[in-house]
């Protein structure tokens, strides 16, 4: 049985990182939606990024569900801030027959904010830079996965 793994969290939160590393660890495909984007369309800008994610995005879960179809584990690296697209992906990779385990990576503000800085100083492919009132809004919007939702996963692992 193939495994999706879910990262979960705001931006400068060591999603891709995790996500690498479970790359690694199990062989998976990775699913990294910025890197996509920026080798898509190199010259996009953030204002216009939002319609082009979500094209990437159902390309990649597409390509996300053949993979685990053929028996292959995956690794969505996308964020997943609300509770209504984490129970949609699950739902579809259970559909689909595969185990699925949600990564959350939910440090706390000001490590955020720390790492933001370092992050914008160094952006490389696949990176857009973030500002500190862009995150502290996100952060609002932020739907934390709770405790009754975490039991509906096969696993849920956590970072701070």
């Amino acid at each position: 049985m193939a495994t999706l793994f879910l990262t979960c969290g705001l931006p400068a939160a060591g999603k891709t990182t995790w996500a690498r590393e479970l790359q690694q660890e199990h062989r998976a495909v990775r699913f990294t939606v910025d890197e996509w984007l920026h080798e898509l369309y190199p010259t996009l800008t953030p204002e216009h990024a939002d319609e082009a994610r979500d094209r990437v995005e159902r390309v990649q879960w597409r390509q996300a569900l053949e993979t685990l179809a053929a028996g292959v584990d995956v690794v969505l690296d996308w964020g997943l801030w609300t509770r209504r697209q984490r129970d949609r992906y699950r739902s579809q990779a259970k559909q689909a027959g595969a185990r699925v385990v949600l990564c959350v990576l939910d440090p706390p503000m000001r490590v955020l904010l720390g790492r933001l800085s370092g992050r914008n100083a160094n952006l490389g492919p696949g990176r857009f830079p973030v500002s500190d009132d862009e995150l502290t809004q996100w952060e609002r919007r932020f739907d934390r996965p709770s405790a009754d939702e975490a039991v509906l996963f096969d696993d849920v692992r956590r970072r701070a």
